[in-house]
Formats: structure tokens, sequence, C-alpha cells
């Protein structure tokens, strides 16, 4: 039987997440997309902890996102995360791009992540 497409993610997520993994001096950044918002945390993944984290749901984030198309939202919540992550000292990431294919949404975060002063 075929798999459904959130089945076909979650393999590739899986995949790729047994060949990424997050340290303290170089966590993992990680991204999920849903039909209505997207999330970025960046995680140490020796103790298992969110260091930092954006979305468009966020308090900051939620108001400046509205009339805003996928991309554009993309791009504000990385800037965010980015800024985040250099006010807890942490300049480098490993991208894990959460099963998704590299390009729009996904491609927007990272771009304006690494614009903004992460660097993977």
């Amino acid at each position: 039987m075929a798999k459904s497409r959130s089945e076909a993610r979650q393999h590739r997520h899986q995949r790729v997440r047994g060949k990424v993994d997050g340290t303290p001096e170089r966590p993992r950044l990680n991204v999920f997309r849903s039909l209505a918002n997207i999330y970025a945390q960046i995680i140490d993944d020796t103790q298992g902890h969110t260091l930092v984290s954006a979305s468009t749901v966020d308090a900051e984030v939620s108001g400046q996102v509205a009339g805003l198309k996928g991309v554009d939202r993309a791009k504000l919540v990385g800037k965010v995360l980015a800024e985040r992550a250099k006010a807890a000292g942490i300049k480098q990431v490993v991208f894990d791009r959460g099963g998704y294919m590299y390009h729009g949404q996904v491609k927007a975060l990272a771009d304006s992540s690494r614009e903004n002063g992460l660097e993977f």
C-alpha cells in the first residue's frame, strides 16, 4: 500500500535525522510546516532541549505576518529566529529540513536565517 504524503515526509525526516545531530557547540535548526503556519526551533539533541524557537503563532511575530503570503512569512520567522539565536549566543547550526523539499518556505526561512547571522 502506498504511503500518504505525511507518512512519506515522516520517513524522509527519520532518514535525515539519522545523519543530522545537534550538539551544544552546533545545535540543530529544525523546521516544521503546517497548512497555516511555519515553526522553527534550534535544538540541543544531547540534552533534548529547545534553545530558541520562532513561529508564525508567536505573539511577537503574529501581528507582523497578517496579510503576508507563505514565503514572506517564512522569511520573517527566519529573521526573528536568527535574532533570538544571536541573543542566546548561537552562531552556528546544523540545518534539518524536516523531510520537506528545500524550496519555497523552507528555503526562504533558511536564507533569511543566514542573512541575519546564522551560519550553516
